[in-house]
């Protein structure tokens, strides 16, 4: 500019254009920050619970990210006319993301997460049955129907973009279940496990088999039960 002054630019990774006057499309605007919000859960995740499956799923994640960037800049097929957004639409990112988190938490909660039977259940703890894993797998499709939505609604994406990417995610998901199924079963995860830098950052494979609440819950919840049973002896 004449009088040296730079434009300022906006960061597009959090930036939603929608109608102020329209609540719906306020809406709109908040899920489609959702995928960025899972990123955050995921590093979140990843650091406080150091389990294998959860940066196993995040690495697929990325890679479903990758064809997503390789899928856009190969079809080049450009976003609606009255568009809210840069770059090339086909297939829709946000779409593609959600689809592959929500059809890869319902395969883990389904097919993988295998829960201790009734019969071994302790005093503090109840496993999730199948209707509650069916019923957060239903959740989070739910959501994921709607972010992916929301991209047309607010102008992003035209119908065929998001169809698009919702498949490209669901397929991915279901690949990507299936290679880790592959590694688990030849052994390549257990190996993974016990080399040294796994052991130094204290990776493990829990939720498999336990729920992410249940870690440490069944220590303090016993420590906290003796507690009552000391103080209880020092009342007598």
């Amino acid at each position: 500019m004449s009088d040296g002054v730079v434009p300022l630019a906006s960061l597009s990774l959090t930036h939603v254009h929608y109608d102020p006057t329209d609540r719906l499309s306020y809406l709109c605007a908040w899920l489609a920050l959702i995928p960025q919000g899972l990123c955050v859960a995921y590093a979140t995740l990843i650091w406080a619970t150091r389990e294998a499956e959860i940066a196993l799923l995040f690495a697929g994640q990325l890679a479903c990210e990758a064809l997503n960037f390789g899928l856009k800049r190969l079809i080049k097929e450009e976003r609606p006319r009255l568009m809210n957004g840069k770059g090339y639409g086909m297939p829709s990112s946000h779409a593609q993301f959600v689809s592959y988190f929500s059809v890869s938490l319902m395969l883990f909660l389904l097919l993988r997460h295998t829960p201790p039977p009734t019969t071994s259940r302790r005093r503090n703890h109840t496993p999730m049955g199948l209707p509650e894993r069916a019923g957060w797998s239903a959740l989070a499709l739910a959501v994921a129907a709607a972010v992916a939505w929301s991209r047309v609604y607010l102008n992003y994406h035209t119908e065929r973009q998001v169809l698009v990417g919702c498949a490209a995610g669901s397929v991915s998901a279901i690949g990507w279940f299936v290679i880790t199924a592959l590694v688990r079963r030849t052994g390549w995860l257990a190996w993974a496990l016990e080399t040294p830098v796994a052991r130094f950052f204290r990776v493990r494979d829990l939720v498999v088999e336990e729920d992410l609440c249940q870690a440490g819950w069944e220590k303090w919840d016993d420590k906290v039960t003796e507690l009552k049973a000391r103080e209880r002896k020092k009342g007598r």
